[in-house]
């Protein structure tokens, strides 16, 4: 489909990126995050770290204080541990105050949340900008525990620390900007958080290596606050991007889901729905809503920028979302593999699309004595060129990029960019825009 195709995509090497940061606990602060950052740099030499002090204004919202936790755990009156936050961190919610006390079995249950609809899993459970602490169980643990006292010890810290976030920047040709934007925050979640982040830091290493007329900007930042904190800093920056996707939820085995741009048919939404679609991925499209993941900061009014987001299942409508069966069992090296297939011919029709002119519009230009029709070897290579070619004259009038070419036609994008190239070698056709505005 594009130059970007081979068979051996690193659907693998992803898979095994994830499984190295999959046990980190990690949340919108502190060293777990700091940590996962400085794990990828080793691959992406390319990213910087970056630091926001917390209690900073960013936009209408503020850094909140680092949170940073050692260990918890609950006693039983048997004096048997449970709920090890060393054994699985989801067992915590995420910004748990710190807690030493002893308490009976009904107060300790006003703070522990368990999935009654799935008994045997763990649910996964934060409270950033609301005091408090909590445990997290199996609901079959949580009603299996006896009457009596317990113990219970979580060893967090909130400190006037930072935020991190780290940020890839690949100049090309020219200053308009692809972004690629992916969340850092979620403790052991494989595909909600670490597919995009696993996905998005091979896409670094790959376009770092070629000649791109694009620049491309990659965000490996905390949800929500992360994005804020961004486009705080960059807010006279933001109008140089002309596309943009954020990436969660990458590496299951169910169908695509391509959500809009607020703008809704912004040159992302036209490639990414062609690419789903002439590829044969079983896929939905949706538009825009102001939910979900930090899309909706990228497209929010004042920004407004083109911004879609490329997942496969939805967050939010896979039954192991946000629970412990979100685990490395769930993703497949495959599913990494295909997505990634997509990711990249995104970014080449991003590249490479244009809207071009016919020099010689009226009537068909004579292919034959400038060796474009009938040749053998062309046509061999590539069985369609011969159309191609006829369809890149007749649409192009300064009207028609060459996505909308392969879309009214049925021909492989690539074959008719292929085209448009061998006709503007022979002086049949000039580009008349690049088609990222």
């Amino acid at each position: 489909m594009t130059r970007f195709q081979d068979k051996n995509l690193p659907g693998k090497s992803i898979y095994d990126r994830i499984q190295k940061l999959f046990p980190i606990n990690r949340s919108i602060t502190g060293e777990g995050v700091r940590k996962s950052l400085q794990m990828i740099r080793e691959e992406v030499p390319e990213l910087e770290i970056k630091r926001v002090a917390s209690g900073t204004r960013v936009l209408d919202w503020t850094v909140p204080r680092e949170w940073n936790i050692r260990d918890a755990w609950i006693k039983t009156p048997d004096g048997r541990k449970l709920a090890r936050f060393t054994e699985n961190n989801l067992h915590v919610m995420g910004y748990s105050e710190p807690v030493s006390a002893t308490m009976a079995l009904e107060d300790l249950k006003k703070h522990i949340f368990t999935l009654p609809e799935h008994p045997d899993r763990i649910p996964y459970r934060v409270s950033y900008y609301r005091s408090g602490w909590a445990f997290c169980l199996s609901h079959n643990e949580l009603l299996s525990l006896p009457s009596g006292d317990y113990e219970v010890f979580i060893d967090s810290e909130f400190s006037q620390g930072e935020l991190n976030y780290g940020e890839v920047f690949l100049p090309g040709e020219t200053s308009e900007e692809f972004l690629i934007s992916c969340y850092i925050c979620h403790p052991s979640m494989a595909n909600d958080s670490l597919s995009g982040v696993g996905l998005a830091a091979e896409l670094a290493r790959v376009l770092s290596g070629r000649k791109n007329r694009l620049s491309y900007r990659i965000l490996f930042i905390p949800e929500t606050i992360g994005a804020i904190a961004w486009l705080a800093a960059n807010r006279e920056n933001v109008g140089k991007i002309r596309f943009g996707l954020v990436a969660t939820c990458l590496g299951d085995p169910g169908a695509f889901t391509y959500k809009r741009s607020r703008i809704g048919n912004a040159p992302i939404d036209r490639i990414a729905e062609y690419v789903l679609k002439s590829a044969a991925m079983p896929h939905e499209i949706e538009d825009y809503s102001p939910t979900g993941s930090d899309e909706r900061q990228y497209c929010s009014p004042g920004f407004n920028l083109p911004v879609g987001s490329l997942m496969r299942s939805r967050y939010n409508r896979f039954d192991e979302y946000h629970t412990s069966a979100d685990n490395m069992d769930f993703i497949t090296a495959g599913a990494l593999d295909e997505t990634f297939r997509a990711y990249l011919a995104i970014t080449e029709i991003a590249e490479t699309n244009r809207t071009c002119r016919n020099l010689q519009p009226f009537g068909e230009p004579n292919l034959g004595k400038r060796g474009l029709y009938e040749n053998q070897r062309t046509l061999a290579d590539f069985p369609a060129l011969q159309t191609a070619l006829l369809w890149v004259l007749n649409y192009s009038d300064g009207q028609h990029d060459l996505l909308d070419i392969a879309t009214r036609s049925g021909i492989d994008y690539e074959v008719v960019r292929r085209a448009a190239e061998a006709l503007s070698q022979q002086n049949l056709l000039e580009t008349v825009a690049c088609n990222d505005q």
